[in-house]
């Protein structure tokens, strides 16, 4: 069944994903000479930098999250539908969707990126990943629910597990997440858990690198390990995991951690939809593609984002899976449509690095611009105007503002609900399954 669409005398631009690189990319092709239809399977952007914030009770989920029909509102050339892509079909150029059929003559896939278990059944049934609201609102419920849980666990191992909270991948969101719920023991246990004995929290950061931050100076790796260890955090380096079976923790060579929460944040992999199957996929499950975004193998599917690798002699890996390099090639991309539009040459992407940052905690973050490098207060406060700027619409800004501000002078977070209780499905055995995970 075909989905029917208002007719148009312009060519269809489709676009699957509203995050960062699909909105751009849709408001710069506002009156300009195409239908655009954008497709997702929820109706909200999702800011997920602050997603952590969201699962560890600092901020709650509608300040982090947009309506996409507000963003687009007034752009008369824009459709957008809920529904989710099943299927391209890209020799007769439509797309399968729940909801019908959807012809295109140009094909955006902006699906950004999943969490990457590297093929560990166990780890993915049993872990808790963070790549969206509703994995967010269930990780912060089960941390609030192990809380209560230990209070009247009577058995020193279950107790144990309850307490323990491990965090596996070194990279911004390990740092950030970890960081979070070392605050959240300093300030907002001794509060709400007063009979709670704060020796028996403890915070696991577990990296395979050698170093925590990896794209990012030594100077800021070594910077967010001091921090994270002045914390409480307990990092653990070179540290290879090979399984979780939902209570037990299995590492390479060490010791394995009784936890009832591991949070994963080893790895992403981007959202390919299936039916490109001339389609090159390169590491961390990304589409190739050329210097203008075109998906090798095709002549009018493109990809943006982390669902993008653009590869070349100066970029072999692609470009890291940032919110400024989404944005940026939405940017191009609605250029180089303009110009086939207006049979102009098409540009070569270049991506500006705007640098990287991370914070830690209260006072702390690390920064790198270029060649400057900073950390402590100044980088944290760098951090949070950044991160301020960026959110999508104005009344989010000010309530995450609202939200820092009294959480900086109160030693608060947001508040802690238990909205839904959340347990993981344990009746499926893939201890047969585990593979190493890397």
């Amino acid at each position: 069944m075909d989905l029917k669409l208002p007719k148009s005398e312009f060519p269809r631009v489709v676009i699957v994903g509203g995050g960062f690189g699909g909105i751009e990319l849709a408001k710069r092709l506002k009156n300009k000479p195409f239908q655009v239809v954008m497709l997702d399977k929820h109706n909200y952007h999702t800011f997920q930098p602050l997603l952590y914030q969201v699962a560890t009770g600092g901020l709650e989920a509608d300040s982090i999250a947009f309506p996409l029909r507000k963003i687009f509102k007034g752009q008369e050339n824009l459709i957008f539908r809920v529904t989710q892509v099943k299927e391209v079909n890209a020799a007769e150029n439509y797309l399968i969707t729940d909801i019908g059929n959807i012809g295109y003559d140009y094909l955006v896939i902006a699906t950004g990126s999943t969490s990457n278990f590297f093929g560990n059944k166990e780890i993915e049934a049993n872990s808790m990943p963070m790549k969206s609201i509703p994995e967010a609102l269930d990780l912060r419920s089960l941390i609030l629910q192990n809380f209560e849980k230990s209070l009247i666990e009577t058995d020193s191992d279950k107790k144990s597990a309850l307490l323990n909270f491990v965090v596996v991948g070194g990279g911004p969101t390990g740092v950030e997440t970890s960081g979070a719920i070392a605050e959240l023991k300093k300030h907002v246990i001794p509060n709400d858990y007063p009979e709670m004995d704060l020796s028996k929290v403890n915070i696991f950061l577990i990296e395979n690198s050698p170093e925590l931050l990896g794209p990012m100076s030594p100077q800021a790796q070594q910077k967010a390990k001091d921090f994270l260890i002045k914390m409480g955090v307990q990092v653990m380096n070179e540290t290879r995991v090979l399984g979780y079976d939902g209570q037990t923790l299995s590492l390479q060579d060490k010791a394995p951690i009784l936890s009832s929460t591991v949070i994963w944040s080893a790895g992403v992999k981007g959202e390919v939809l299936p039916g490109l199957d001339d389609a090159e996929v390169v590491r961390g499950g990304r589409l190739k593609t050329d210097t203008q975004t075109l998906v090798v193998g095709y002549r009018n599917v493109y990809a943006i984002g982390d669902v993008a690798a653009i590869i070349d002699d100066e970029t072999p890996n692609g470009h890291p899976g940032v919110a400024p390099a989404a944005i940026q090639q939405g940017h191009h991309l609605a250029k180089n449509l303009i110009n086939i539009s207006e049979n102009k040459p098409l540009e070569k992407f270049k991506y500006f690095d705007k640098g990287s940052m991370a914070t830690v905690g209260r006072n702390k973050a690390v920064v790198d611009i270029g060649k400057i490098r900073f950390q402590g207060v100044f980088a944290w406060f760098t951090w949070m105007f950044v991160h301020l700027m960026t959110l999508v619409g104005f009344r989010n800004k000010i309530i995450v503002f609202i939200n820092w501000l009294w959480s900086y002078f109160s030693y608060d977070r947001g508040t802690r609900l238990i909205i839904r209780t959340f347990a993981k499905d344990r009746s499926v055995d893939y201890r047969e399954e585990v593979n190493e995970v890397r």
